[in-house]
């Protein structure tokens, strides 16, 4: 397995976060599973249907072919995601990332509007 790049870390932390925030707000009755993220990353407790989300985003992030040019996702010329997922992933980063801007997570504004 090849070691996992910085900004690879990074990208997989801000999606963690987003994922997490997301999985918080709209399926709290629903059972939750540890999720350890590669790399030494943070760990998360996600329902079925987001830990499995999670993992899909995580590995095609590690099997970007773009990895030496990374642009951020949504202006990528590859997409890596099926169809679904990227709805998905859309839906979750819109109702996380005005959720993370309104508790004043800062930092997070560059990746949403970038």
């Amino acid at each position: 397995m090849e070691a996992v790049t910085e900004q690879q870390k990074k990208d997989i932390r801000v999606i963690g976060k987003f994922v997490e925030v997301y999985c918080s707000g709209l399926h709290q009755g629903a059972g939750r599973t540890r999720i350890a993220l590669p790399a030494g990353g943070a760990e998360h407790s996600l329902c079925p249907e987001c830990a499995t989300f999670l993992e899909y985003a995580v590995a095609k992030r590690l099997k970007c072919p773009l990895e030496a040019e990374k642009p951020s996702c949504k202006h990528c010329r590859i997409h890596c995601y099926d169809q679904l997922h990227r709805e998905k992933v859309r839906e979750i980063m819109s109702y996380a990332g005005r959720r993370l801007l309104m508790r004043g997570r800062l930092d997070y504004l560059w990746h949403y509007f970038f």
